[in-house]
């Protein structure tokens, strides 16, 4: 096996996040916030690459009703990106701070937002009632896999997770009906793990199963939410970090002990 790609610390877990304990833990983050690059940058942004290339049906998808919905993104990912360090902006490709030079395919805004940073990207468009996953790019999923979910309803989505079922599913769809633009949110996740590999796609008839403090290495999600101006899309990015357990803090550790005998089964996905 290769060698893990890993952080050095913990970023935003959910028991440093203002009310992040309680699901969904949502609490508000400044407009440019909802992207970030550490310093797994390269390892990460290595094996999306290699995803998108080699695995495309597996990290890839989109309907045809979120096309106009991915142009919008593209360009709001450009945009953060042309105010960061370590980022070069042409009017053909961008040269990532891996210093990869990446095309910028309009015809494939959403791949292309794919490959630029280091979160994975979800869009959610409301049909009815509900919002509807209609495109995402999904490599390092943490025990689902994306051909079950497109084209899925929130609640369906989440038909695995026992804490989503009832009033937490309303919580959350009027969350999404909230959403402003200009006023992203956060929320984040902790799972524990004894396999550190970014890319664990799971069927939803497979559930893994779960180590709890027996794992050696600890991964949390930062799941930022945003609304698109002109398509009123919501998006949903996920910044997945992985940690070995033995480098947390003696405060991180017990919060995160404390944090996995609240939730039990884990945090909602």
């Amino acid at each position: 096996m290769s060698d893990p790609i890993l952080q050095p610390c913990l970023m935003d877990p959910p028991w440093r996040l203002p009310g992040g304990t309680r699901l969904p833990g949502i609490s508000p983050i400044a407009p440019d916030d909802w992207l970030r690059v550490d310093d797994a940058y390269a390892g990460q942004m290595a094996l999306r690459d290699a995803l998108l290339r080699d695995h495309t049906e597996a990290v890839y998808r989109i309907v045809p009703e979120a096309e106009e919905a991915a142009q919008e993104l593209l360009a709001m990912v450009l945009e953060w990106v042309g105010q960061q360090a370590g980022y070069q902006v042409t009017p053909d490709h961008v040269t990532r701070p891996d210093g990869v030079q990446v095309p910028l395919d309009r015809n494939n805004p959403l791949l292309t937002a794919g490959r630029l940073v280091q979160e994975d990207l979800c869009l959610h468009l409301q049909q009815g009632d509900e919002h509807v996953l209609c495109g995402a790019v999904l490599c390092f999923p943490a025990s689902w896999s994306l051909d079950e979910k497109i084209g899925k309803p929130l609640t369906r989505i989440h038909k695995p997770v026992p804490q989503y079922q009832g009033t937490l599913a309303t919580r959350v769809q009027r969350l999404f009906d909230a959403i402003r633009v200009g006023q992203p949110l956060v929320r984040a996740n902790c799972l524990t793990y004894v396999d550190p590999s970014l890319h664990q796609p799971r069927r939803e008839n497979a559930r893994r199963v779960q180590p709890g403090l027996a794992a050696d290495y600890v991964r949390t999600e930062r799941q930022c939410l945003l609304r698109l101006a002109q398509t009123r899309a919501v998006v949903f990015s996920i910044h997945t970090t992985v940690v070995e357990r033995a480098t947390l803090s003696p405060e991180d550790d017990a919060a995160m002990v404390a944090y996995l005998a609240h939730h039990k089964a884990g945090a909602l996905p």
